[in-house]
């Protein structure tokens, strides 16, 4: 009598393993490339938030902000949204919100 056991063998888990490396190899390349372009895009957005809250204050306060960390003390951003995902800080020049160079 031969008791077959269910299961894996160290061959099949050794195959599995190989195809897994074999598609990270193939994604990971690919995601590090466009980590630039999301994070550019990250801080555009982050660019029209700002502006919409600039906005914002207008019509609340009746005067432009002259700094983002005005909008922050008066809760209209949150801690950190002074800065872009790429390390950028935003600036208000002229009642606008801008990149700082």
């Amino acid at each position: 009598m031969s008791t077959k056991k269910n299961g894996f063998t160290i061959l099949e888990m050794m195959i599995v393993m190989m195809v897994v490396a074999l598609l990270l190899l193939i994604t990971l390349p690919n995601i590090q490339q466009k980590e630039k372009i999301i994070r550019e895009k990250g801080c555009k957005a982050l660019v029209e938030i700002v502006n919409s809250q600039i906005l914002l204050y207008e019509i609340d306060e009746e005067q432009t902000p002259s700094s983002v960390q005005e909008l922050i003390s008066k809760g209209y951003l949150k801690e950190g949204q002074d800065r872009c995902p790429n390390g950028s800080g935003v600036v208000i020049d002229n009642g606008e919100a801008k990149v700082a160079e």
